[in-house]
């Protein structure tokens, strides 16, 4: 058995621990593999352990990725989860489902424009990003911008508002990580009751927040859809792209 299979098991596991101690349900929280720096190879090996959805950062390396695996593609969901400049914008609207770090209402109306060119393709999936711990070298609007760019953009065609993204600030104190995310989803829930009255938040269901690290204090704090990178591929050498 391979490490890539031994990870998504350890991983999933943890997931599912995590859940039952919040009294969720594991199923409520979907495991987004984090696939950036890795080869097409090992985002195949996740595939035939039973991972659909995976995580990329770099929109070059993303779309090589997506044409190398073409012939998998019904059973791939692809997401984009780091920062996007505009000149990029097209390529993830031709290319991905997801698209979790929106924090500017141009780029959301770029890719729905752009999307609207492959009418082939389903909606794109978009997330707002967050900066909950406001930290300068991080993307994402504050919290109380949130439901601004989240009114502006369920009114966009070709795309579909479903969620939050965040990345808090690394902290060893687990009640120092549950306090960001739990900031997160209150924001979140806000927003969110805003279902009855906009039809373009029917689909707002998404809380895109932990990682390898702090996965668990994400799980505990409400957390649907969990960004696993390390802990499945193992370490990376750092990149740009």
């Amino acid at each position: 058995m391979n490490s890539i299979v031994v990870n998504l098991i350890q991983v999933r596991n943890r997931i599912e621990l995590a859940a039952l101690a919040a009294k969720r349900e594991p199923e409520e929280i979907e495991l987004l593999a984090v696939s950036k720096t890795f080869p097409a190879s090992a985002v195949e090996e996740a595939m035939h352990a039973g991972q659909s959805a995976f995580g990329e950062n770099y929109v070059q390396e993303g779309v090589e990725k997506i044409i190398q695996l073409e012939k998998l593609r019904p059973w791939l969901v692809w997401h984009f989860i780091g920062p996007l400049q505009s000149n990029k914008t097209r390529e993830v609207a031709e290319h991905f489902d997801w698209m979790h770090s929106i924090d500017r209402l141009k780029i959301a109306e770029r890719l729905s424009a752009q999307r609207a060119e492959f009418p082939e393709l389903a909606e794109l999936q978009l997330c707002v990003q967050v900066n909950v711990s406001e930290e300068e070298s991080k993307s994402g609007v504050p919290l109380s911008e949130a439901q601004e760019l989240c009114d502006a953009i369920s009114k966009l065609p070709n795309v579909v508002l479903r969620g939050l993204m965040a990345i808090p600030a690394p902290s060893p104190n687990p009640q120092v990580q549950r306090d960001a995310f739990a900031a997160v989803r209150d924001c979140f829930q806000k927003i969110q009751s805003n279902r009855a009255m906009n039809p373009g938040y029917l689909f707002f269901d998404t809380l895109s927040m932990g990682m390898s690290d702090d996965l668990e204090a994400a799980i505990t704090e409400g957390s649907t859809m969990v960004r696993v990178g390390t802990a499945i591929f193992g370490k990376r050498d750092k990149i740009t792209k």
